[in-house]
């Protein structure tokens, strides 16, 4: 659409205003920012939910474990960032350095995924604690370093809120609303100080209780013995919906099994479908329109573009590969099983796949100016590169399957 006839549409699309409110008490922003600030939220809440799983349950609840991703992630972050800084020394676009520093979770691990049963788990492993840690680091510096002035009264509501949540949650408190209903006050409050409304949804996933509120044992007695009732009841001839006894058996059946699960995977699992099939695309839409038949030029001239795809595309795989071997040879970090140094190699590479968070950060580092679009162009060369880099690396270095071999 941005290089056709319906360019103009496009950019009246987005930046048409809505209000949600009314105009006297409510907030009016152009359809671009309610998907940026508004819907990514929702994104950012299940990046918190995945970090707090991760450290709880997941490969970063072991110190030695966890290094060896964390090094990678801060090297990732650190490497690509000067890079950009030194091809951009002294100009006007310094203040993209951060839009080089994100990693794309769901386009590097699909590009890994193409590689089947060639890919060791613990390379798997490695990649998404990695992505996760990385997000960390990203979400940290848009709160640091992309924030412009900062109201701390609501910022001081915010935290009033979030403070109510975490007594909600030790209080034992279960339903999903009234999490959702507080957390949406933290994401206005937060809008209002002035940080980044997104913010918002990392912090509200942190509170949300990650234990369930029955044992094991008690779900698995309690459900054989409302199982029991409903094949008792099931006797009776007739239809479910004819059928009260049954009917009342699988509703107690339902509210125990609400009970197992835990808030934070129950919310984890209901809402992924819709940021993976909603929110993302809506944001790639609202901020992948790039001019390619008008701009391409002054983007190729840019130190911008090219300081972009200089840290995605060679300062991410440095990084990421420097820093892992570094913790693994101060013993900081342990060696995975299984992955050789030119695995890690490979999918240093694919953590140069910026697409998702670079362009939401390349957003707040240029707001409207120019040097946006040529970022933008940048996270697109940058991450074709480093993604076909990666990829050709663990084709060549992961040991094919058995078949394959013998064959």
């Amino acid at each position: 659409m941005a290089n056709s006839g319906l360019a103009d549409a496009y950019e009246r699309l987005w930046e048409a205003r809505v209000t949600v409110g009314s105009a006297e008490v409510g907030i009016t922003e152009s359809l671009r920012h309610w998907v940026n600030d508004g819907l990514m939220a929702l994104f950012f809440f299940t990046i918190g939910l995945e970090i707090k799983r991760e450290v709880l349950v997941g490969e970063l609840r072991r110190p030695r474990q966890a290094a060896l991703p964390i090094a990678a992630a801060l090297g990732g972050a650190v490497v690509p960032a000067l890079a950009f800084a030194l091809v951009n020394l002294g100009g006007d676009g310094i203040s993209g350095w951060g839009v080089p520093i994100g990693t794309d979770t769901a386009f590097s691990l699909g590009i890994l995924s193409l590689l089947g049963a060639r890919v060791p788990p613990f390379l798997l492993v490695f990649l998404t604690a990695f992505a996760i840690v990385d997000d960390i680091l990203a979400v940290g510096v848009i709160a640091v370093f992309y924030t412009d002035a900062i109201d701390w009264g609501a910022l001081g509501i915010a935290a009033l809120l979030l403070a109510g949540l975490v007594v909600a949650n030790r209080a034992g408190v279960q339903r999903w609303p009234a999490y959702a209903f507080l957390g949406l006050g933290v994401w206005l409050a937060v809008f209002e100080s002035g940080v980044h409304g997104t913010i918002a949804g990392v912090l509200v996933a942190m509170t949300v209780p990650a234990r369930s509120w029955i044992n094991p044992g008690e779900f698995l007695r309690r459900g054989r013995e409302l199982l029991d009732e409903v094949e008792r009841a099931g006797a009776t001839p007739g239809s479910v919906l004819s059928n009260e006894a049954q009917q009342h058996a699988t509703q107690r059946l339902e509210r125990l099994c609400e009970q197992a699960e835990t808030p934070m995977t129950h919310l984890e699992h209901g809402l992924n479908p819709w940021v993976s099939i909603v929110v993302l695309p809506l944001f790639a839409f609202a901020n992948a329109g790039i001019p390619m038949t008008s701009g391409l030029g002054d983007a190729l001239g840019s130190p911008v573009t090219w300081g972009v795809v200089a840290g995605l595309a060679i300062g991410k795989p440095v990084g990421i590969t420097l820093f892992a071997w570094l913790a693994v040879r101060a013993g900081v970090a342990l060696r995975l099983e299984g992955v050789a140094f030119g695995h890690i190699v490979g999918a240093a590479g694919l953590g140069g796949i910026g697409f998702t968070m670079s362009l939401f950060i390349a957003e707040l580092a240029y707001e409207g100016d120019p040097s946006a679009h040529f970022a933008r162009i940048g996270v697109l060369l940058g991450s074709v590169v480093a993604g076909a880099a990666g990829y050709l690396v663990l084709s060549r270095t992961l040991p094919p399957l058995q078949d394959e071999a013998d064959a």
